[in-house]
């Protein structure tokens, strides 16, 4: 099923860009809301003070007496000015424009106002009282530049930056004790054994970790209680069919047909006990090792084919690839059995190498003749005690498809069943192959 609860097709399947989304979303929006409150709030972009100063010297020069004014222009370098001496005014958004605004509020709407910061930075006001005169009040501290809106801009960007590497480094560690347990999680559902998982770190994580902890050692608790279990009752059954067989050998000359009935029946009952133990062990305790799946299938075929050939190869050359060799072969050989008896003859074993998107895969081929199976059988029949009505028959312990599937989910592997073109039946075995 595609999705799941919360799920929209816009936002990213993983936790991890998630998480990612989610932070660099709040720190953008909270850097587009800096920017708006700085270029709307007057106080943080221009000192409003110096507005308000400029304003009142203004005012204080208009209604200051001759002498007044000329103790003001010469302590602050003020002075009147005709209007065709007045430079054009330089626009330095936001903050001329601000600037500008101020000193209207506190002079009148129909105050002009011109500003320059370059060459010589001063501030020209006219009224209407003025006449054809301006006044020029020099920028001494020169407030106003241009340039601060993009070391603002530049600013807010390498805070944008920071705060986005910071997330990265913050959600990567919220990520990795889940990828941690993910990872630990397919070896337990494998089969495999795993290491316990360190508990030392934050209080929830350690607190999923000592729960997985506790349910992995019941898993393999568990699990060594049945084969243990199994081993004993096996080992029970043996003596009692040991001792029948003889009984068994020793009534032979009375009815040789009823005696060798009865020595097939026992020797198919010491086979199902073979076939429980073997579906028990899963070859968890065999380390892997690299090896040849091709000579793998020889050893296998070589038995098969004494004196004719049951079971054609076809082997193309492939990768060295870790392998549980005895399951392995347990695999194929439990493939190849399945195929000759209810294939009949015309069993070939193929090997190629394929690629799924960025996945490469060793494929291991079992093909028949035989009558197929349902399609809807397919995945049923790699469950214990499972047999196929029509294109299985009733004899055997079924457990032979569900060793060759928990042989394959130790490896990490898939197996399928496929019906073929003009009848018969493929098992395909695929291993996954690092580059």
């Amino acid at each position: 099923m595609k999705g799941g609860p919360g799920w929209h097709p816009l936002l990213p399947r993983s936790f991890f860009a998630r998480t990612l989304l989610l932070v660099l979303v709040v720190t953008l929006f909270s850097k587009l809301l800096t920017i708006v409150y700085l270029m709307s709030n007057e106080d943080l972009l221009v000192d409003r003070q110096y507005s308000h100063g400029t304003a009142m010297l203004v005012h204080a020069y208009w209604t200051s007496n001759p002498e007044a004014r000329s103790d003001l222009e010469r302590m602050t370098g003020m002075e009147l000015v005709a209007e065709e001496n007045v430079p054009q005014g330089e626009i330095h958004w936001p903050y001329s424009g601000i600037f500008t605004n101020q000193v209207r509020d506190e002079l009148g709407d129909r105050t002009q106002v011109r500003v320059r910061t370059q060459e010589e930075p001063a501030i020209w006001i006219h009224q209407a009282n003025y006449g054809n005169n301006w006044l020029k009040v020099p920028l001494y501290a020169h407030p106003l530049r241009g340039q601060r809106i993009w070391w603002v801009v530049t600013w807010l960007l390498l805070i944008g930056m920071l705060s986005t590497a910071t997330a990265w480094i913050f959600v990567r560690q919220l990520n990795r004790p889940l990828k941690v347990l993910e990872l630990a999680a397919r070896r337990v559902g494998r089969g495999q054994r795993i290491r316990l998982l360190d508990t030392g770190g934050p209080a929830e994580i350690a607190e999923v970790y000592r729960a997985f902890n506790q349910m992995a050692h019941d898993v393999e608790q568990a699990n060594r209680d049945r084969t243990l279990l199994l081993a004993g009752v096996s080992h029970d059954l043996r003596t009692p069919l040991t001792r029948m067989r003889l009984s068994t050998e020793m009534l032979s000359s009375s009815d040789p047909e009823l005696t060798e009935g009865m020595i097939r029946d026992i020797e198919d009952m010491d086979a199902i006990l073979d076939q429980f133990m073997a579906f028990i062990r899963e070859g968890n305790a065999e380390a892997s090792e690299p090896a040849d799946i091709n000579e793998l299938i020889r050893e296998v075929a070589a038995p098969l084919n004494t004196g004719e050939e049951k079971v054609r190869l076809c082997l193309e050359p492939v990768p060295i690839t870790p392998l549980r060799r005895l399951s392995i072969k347990r695999a194929i050989t439990n493939l190849i059995e399945n195929a000759l008896k209810h294939g009949g003859a015309g069993v070939e074993v193929c090997t190629y190498e394929t690629r799924t998107g960025a996945q490469r895969y060793l494929v291991v081929a079992v093909l028949d003749r035989g009558p197929g199976i349902e399609p809807a059988e397919s995945e049923s029949l790699f469950t214990p005690f499972t047999r196929g009505d029509r294109a299985r028959s009733t004899k055997g312990t079924g457990l032979g498809l569900a060793i060759v599937k928990r042989i394959a989910d130790t490896h990490g592997a898939t197996v399928q069943l496929l019906n073929r073109g003009g009848g018969g039946t493929e098992a395909r075995f695929s291993i996954p192959v690092a580059d």
